[in-house]
């Protein structure tokens, strides 16, 4: 379970980041960045925020209420839309979306513990440490998840009700079997991404 050993090693004001829909075929990206207040984060949290694949829908959404109720939790969100993904690739549009997440806490960050091996390139001038899982290890990266996830999942519903051959309310946009048929039966749409090889070889 995730702890704040990696936050109190470092010194300063500590965010964590983490995204959500790198692999979908449609939809954007989307980056949180999460500050929390050591002194005070309650229970809930500390006992139950992980890795946001580990934790069920409505789980995922409760802890989103108290991430933005309790007074203990600095939320910056930030996305990257399909026209960006196709024209910088996923890599790079993920790494646009956590600085726009970043620029949106609204407040200095010394230390960016950033999930994954890959460190973006932040406006913010804070130093950047990369953690391999650190949504399993970091309370504050697995805040961001949650955000991160929350948030895409919510986006994607809403595009459902335009596009509502694709079941994106249910699937978030990934290349499941039900998306796929739909793909084949309707076509793509615009919020396909066209860079992607399945979405690609359709338009082809």
């Amino acid at each position: 379970m995730p702890d704040f050993q990696l936050e109190w090693a470092e010194t300063g004001v500590v965010c964590g980041i983490d995204e959500a829909g790198r692999g979908p075929l449609a939809g954007p990206v989307v980056a949180a960045a999460v500050i929390l207040d050591r002194a005070c984060v309650p229970d809930t949290l500390v006992d139950g925020l992980n890795d946001s694949k580990k934790l069920t829908a409505s789980k995922r959404e409760e802890l989103l209420t108290v991430l933005e109720t309790c007074g203990a939790a600095v939320i910056g969100i930030g996305q990257a839309d399909v026209a960006e993904i196709d024209t910088h690739n996923i890599l790079r549009a993920t790494h646009m979306a956590m600085d726009r997440a970043c620029g949106a806490l609204g407040r200095a960050v010394d230390v960016a513990l950033v999930d994954g091996n890959q460190p973006p390139a932040l406006s913010l001038d804070c130093a950047v440490r990369t953690v391999v899982g650190g949504d399993g290890l970091s309370l504050s990266i697995a805040a961001a998840s949650i955000v991160a996830k929350v948030t895409r999942d919510r986006i994607m519903a809403a595009l459902a009700v335009d596009h509502p051959h694709y079941g994106w309310e249910r699937n978030a946009g990934y290349g499941t079997a039900e998306h796929r048929t739909a793909m084949l039966e309707h076509g793509v749409c615009v919020h396909h991404r066209r860079s992607f090889a399945p979405v690609r070889d359709l338009c082809a």
